[in-house]
């Protein structure tokens, strides 16, 4: 991966090309973005730039042998950790290792691609992956070899959130003091999920959501017209992995569209009407059917829908990006029925369902419990303006 083949962010990779060309190479850093941003292939391209020497910010030294094993993800120097599970591949003990040939079809396919798409491919979107002590103990005995060429060796932990308490007090001390040439790369989209006394050892880096313009060339670069393409980078809201999927008409929200718009007008239903209530026990049962990562996706996918509505109640359209493609639902018919009356609530509540769904509570209880609440929330009346 080259800094060239990045989105945007000039001002990132000039930060780390100039620091590293100066010998200012942190021993662990953090590489902090939403969904989408580039956080990944960044990682990848300095990862690449610093094992392979390479001469200038567009990363394209004359070390080809070097460059190419990185085309094909196969430099001995560069290793990875990140979330999996047992499968119907592998029965027990998981690691990345085990994964090694599908993960590098992703990052080549899908580089921009987010841990639902990774669960997808490697057949787990059922269960939960995470980076376990097991994993850990791989990557104590892969750092304590020396370098195969002799200069860096680089660690790169992606979705370092969903490293186990287990597994992340066994990595603290490596972290804080690796061998000489070492570098850990942590790729997180929530740094509040890493223990402290992790964070509190890395350099931290802040990547900002992607520029619409940056998107939108892209996107007409692989063929849409300009008009759809900056349609679709608006939309993304400068997730470049959405932008795609919008796109190519795949992505999970288009999914996540209709269970919330049938869920809302059941709800709307629901006010005395018992048969409507017995819809939403049903709905609640059919999303419990799918898995947990796909439940916590919808969960948050529901989060975004009440800010963007109660965006719109509040009069600030610009800054509302999301659009609702099932026939007949419109957004800003919707959004006065969320206002400052109980979007603090509606918000707690869908929280809180995550909070249980990720730690295996019941979800057909779960869902029942928060579409009754969620009934009675939405018909709630707003606060009275006052003369």
């Amino acid at each position: 991966m080259l800094f060239k083949d990045i989105l945007g962010l000039s001002h990132i990779k000039k930060h780390l090309a100039t620091s590293a060309d100066a010998g200012r190479i942190p021993h662990a850093q953090l590489f902090v973005g939403p969904e989408g941003s580039g956080t990944l292939p960044m990682a990848l391209a300095y990862a690449q730039y610093i094992i392979c020497a390479n001469l200038d910010e567009e990363n394209t030294g004359k070390n080809q042998a070097c460059n190419l094993k990185f085309n094909t993800l196969s430099h001995p120097d560069m290793h990875f950790a990140y979330p999996v599970s047992n499968s119907d591949k592998i029965k027990s003990h998981a690691v990345s290792d085990h994964y090694i040939a599908q993960w590098r079809a992703f990052v080549k396919e899908q580089p921009y691609g987010n841990l639902f798409d990774w669960y997808r491919l490697i057949g787990i979107e059922k269960k939960q992956g995470q980076i376990g002590v097991d994993e850990a103990q791989e990557v104590v005995k892969k750092l304590a070899l020396k370098s195969y060429e002799g200069g860096y060796k680089v660690m790169l932990i992606w979705m370092a959130e969903k490293m186990n308490l287990s597994a992340s007090n066994k990595l603290l001390k490596l972290i804080e003091e690796p061998p000489n040439n070492t570098v850990f790369i942590l790729i997180v989209e929530d740094e509040e999920q890493v223990i402290q006394t992790i964070r509190s050892r890395c350099q931290v880096l802040h990547f900002p959501p992607l520029a619409e313009a940056a998107m939108a060339n892209a996107l007409v670069e692989k063929g849409l017209v300009r008009e759809e393409a900056l349609r679709i980078a608006h939309e993304a809201d400068g997730n470049f992995n959405k932008a795609l999927d919008l796109m190519n008409k795949d992505s999970e929200d288009l999914v996540f569209e209709k269970w919330f718009v049938q869920w809302v007008r059941s709800a709307f239903k629901a006010k005395g009407n018992k048969a409507a209530i017995h819809e939403l026990i049903l709905w609640g049962e059919e999303v419990a059917k799918t898995g947990r990562e796909t439940q916590k996706n919808f969960l948050q996918y529901c989060l975004t829908v009440m800010r963007q509505a109660l965006l719109i109640n509040f009069n600030t359209n610009e800054l509302a990006f999301m659009r609702i493609h099932v026939d007949g639902f419109q957004l800003d018919k919707f959004a006065p029925f969320v206002h400052e009356n109980n979007i603090t609530e509606i918000v707690d509540e869908l929280e809180k369902a995550i909070y249980h769904i990720e730690r295996n509570g019941n979800s057909k209880i779960i869902l029942t419990d928060l579409s009754i609440k969620l009934t009675r929330l939405l018909h709630r009346p707003a606060q009275p303006i006052l003369a």
